[in-house]
C-alpha cells in the first residue's frame, strides 16, 4: 500500500466509520428491538484503521520516510509524537469498545456511544498529524465536540448533565482563548504553518500573549492545574469506557497541542519551558492532595490524573528549558503508560461498578467501601486494579515506575539546581500518591467483603479479557521498557527538532 494512502486511511476510516456505526446500529435495533450491532462495526472499523497505522509506522521507524498527506489547505504529517498518539488512541480505543458491550448492555441509543467514540479517536489521530495552527483547533474542536455527550452519556443522572455542561463551557472558553492567539499569530507573522511561524515569529507582546491563550486554551482540555475544574466530575461521570479514554488520552491529546502551539513560538521566549515545569509541580501536588480526600473511586482516579500530568509536564518542560532529550523520551513514555496504567485502572473500576451496580439496575458511583473483600468475589478485576495502581504509584518493576524513572534520570542530566530539585519533589511526590494507591489495594485483599460485594453480579468475559490484556502490557512494559524505545524516542526526537534542537 502506498504510504500516503495508508496515512490517510489511518485519519479517514474512524471519521467516515462514525457515520456508518450510527447507521447500522439504528437501523436494526429498529427492525429488531434489543439488537443493535454498532459495537461490533466500531470495532471492525477501529481495527481497520490500525491495520494501515501499522504500515505507516513501519514506514517512518524502519525506512526514514516521511509520511504526509496534502488536501487542499489541510495538510497532515505523521512524524514520532503524532505516531505515538495514534498508536495509544487506537489500542485503547479499541479495548475500550470490546469492554463496552456488557457495560452498555442495558443503556438505549448505544449506537451513538460508539459512533461518536470513533469520531473522537479520529479527531485524536488528526490532532496529533497537523502542520499548522488552524487545523490543529479544527481537530481539536472535532475531538471535544465528540467527547461533549459521551460524558454525560447517561442523561438521566442529574450528575451526568451537571458534569457535561461543565465540561462543555470551560472547553468551549479554552477554544476561544486559542482561536485569539490563532488570529494574534497570523496578525503578526502572516502564516498558520508551523515551520513558517517558528521561521518568521517575532519577538513582541503580541506573541508573547498568543502563547499565554494556548497555555490558557489548550491547558484547559490538558488539565492545568488550576485550569482542571471541569475533570473530577467528567472523569466520575462519564461510563467507564470514556473514564479511560478522557484521563488515558484526551487529556495527553490536549497537551500535544499545547506543545504544537508553544513549539512553533519557541522562538519568541525563553519562559515556556519554565511555564510547564511550574505547572508540572502545582500539578503534582494539587493531584495527590485532593485525591486523598476522595471517596469515590473514580474521582479519586480522576485526581491522580492530573499528578501524572505533572511528571509529564516535568520531562516535557525540561526538554523546552534544558534540550534534555532523554527527559522528552521519559516524558513521552509516560504518556504511554499512563495512558495504559490509568485506561487499566479505569476499566477495573469499571467492571467492579458494573457488577455490583448496573448489572442489578442501579446508576450510583462506586465508593472506596465497595471495595471490601472484593479480591474474594472478583480476583481478576481486583488484580488488575492493584497492578494499574501499584503501577501508578511507581513501584517497580511495573511500567509506571520505568517511565517516571527515565524522567527523573533525564531530569538530573540537565545538572541545573532548580530542576533537580523539582525532581526531587516528582519522586516525594509518588510516594505520596501511596497514600490512597495503597489503601485501595488492602481494602480489596484485607478487609471482610462489604454487602455490595456479596450481592454483586458475575463480570463478563469480554471485560475480563480486557483486563488481562492490559495487564499484561503494564507487567511487560515494566520488565522490557526497551519495548517502547520505537515510539517514545522519536517522539523526543520529533519535539526537539520542532524546537530547533
Amino acid at each position: 500500500m502506498e504510504a500516503g494512502l495508508a496515512f490517510l486511511l489511518v485519519v479517514a476510516l474512524p471519521l467516515l466509520g462514525a457515520p456508518l456505526i450510527y447507521l447500522i446500529g439504528r437501523l436494526v435495533e429498529r427492525k429488531q428491538a434489543g439488537v443493535n450491532p454498532s459495537r461490533w462495526v466500531a470495532l471492525v472499523v477501529l481495527l481497520a484503521a490500525f491495520v494501515p497505522f501499522s504500515l505507516v509506522a513501519q514506514m517512518l521507524f524502519t525506512q526514514g520516510m516521511v509520511i504526509s498527506f496534502s488536501l487542499g489547505v489541510i495538510r497532515l504529517q505523521m512524524d514520532g509524537v503524532g505516531a505515538l498518539l495514534a498508536g495509544l488512541v487506537l489500542v485503547l480505543g479499541i479495548l475500550v469498545t470490546l469492554f463496552s458491550g456488557p457495560y452498555l448492555s442495558k443503556e438505549e441509543h448505544q449506537e451513538k456511544f460508539y459512533a461518536l467514540l470513533s469520531m473522537m479517536i479520529g479527531g485524536m489521530i488528526g490532532l496529533g498529524c497537523t502542520s499548522d495552527l488552524f487545523n490543529l483547533w479544527v481537530w481539536f474542536e472535532l475531538m471535544a465536540i465528540a467527547s461533549y455527550p459521551l460524558v454525560s452519556f447517561h442523561r438521566q443522572s442529574p450528575a451526568a448533565l451537571e458534569a457535561g455542561v461543565k465540561y462543555l463551557v470551560q472547553s468551549a472558553v479554552g477554544s476561544a482563548f486559542v482561536l485569539i492567539g490563532i488570529a494574534l499569530v497570523f496578525g503578526q507573522t502572516g502564516s498558520l504553518a508551523f515551520a513558517g511561524i517558528r521561521a518568521n515569529a517575532p519577538l513582541t507582546p503580541v506573541m508573547l500573549a498568543a502563547g499565554a491563550l494556548f497555555l490558557i486554551g489548550f491547558g484547559v482540555k490538558a488539565a492545568l492545574v488550576p485550569l482542571h475544574t471541569w475533570l473530577p466530575d467528567a472523569h466520575s461521570q462519564a461510563p467507564s469506557g470514556i473514564s479511560a479514554m478522557l484521563s488515558g488520552v484526551v487529556i495527553e491529546a490536549g497537551l500535544i497541542a499545547l506543545l504544537r502551539a508553544l513549539g512553533a513560538l519557541f522562538a519568541v521566549s525563553d519562559l515556556w519551558g519554565v511555564f510547564l515545569l511550574g505547572f508540572a509541580a502545582l500539578n503534582m501536588l494539587l493531584g495527590n492532595l485532593m485525591a486523598l480526600r476522595q471517596t469515590q473511586v473514580k474521582r479519586l482516579l480522576a485526581f491522580s490524573s492530573l499528578s501524572h500530568m505533572g511528571y509529564i509536564l516535568l520531562g516535557i518542560g525540561c526538554a523546552f528549558a534544558f534540550g534534555a532529550s532523554n527527559a522528552a523520551a521519559g516524558g513521552f513514555f509516560h504518556i504511554l503508560t499512563h495512558g495504559l496504567m490509568k485506561g487499566l485502572a479505569f476499566l477495573a473500576a469499571g467492571a467492579l461498578l458494573y457488577a455490583l451496580y448496573l448489572a442489578n439496575g442501579k446508576h450510583q458511583p462506586l465508593m472506596v467501601e465497595d471495595l471490601d473483600g472484593a479480591a474474594n468475589r472478583y480476583p481478576l478485576a481486583a488484580f488488575s486494579l492493584s497492578v494499574a495502581l501499584l503501577g501508578l504509584g511507581g513501584i517497580p518493576p511495573l511500567a509506571g515506575f520505568m517511565s517516571k524513572w527515565q524522567i527523573f534520570v533525564g531530569g538530573f542530566e540537565t545538572r541545573q539546581t532548580w530542576a533537580i530539585v523539582l525532581v526531587i519533589f516528582a519522586a516525594l511526590n509518588s510516594v505520596l500518591s501511596l497514600a490512597y494507591y495503597a489503601p485501595l489495594i488492602n481494602r480489596m485483599y484485607r478487609h471482610h467483603p462489604s454487602t455490595t460485594i456479596q450481592t454483586g453480579q458475575p463480570v463478563s468475559v469480554w471485560m475480563n479479557a480486557v483486563l488481562i490484556v492490559l495487564t499484561v502490557g503494564v507487567v511487560i512494559l515494566g520488565f522490557w521498557p526497551s519495548l517502547a524505545g520505537w515510539l517514545t524516542q522519536p517522539a523526543a526526537q520529533s519535539l526537539l527538532a520542532a524546537l530547533g534542537g
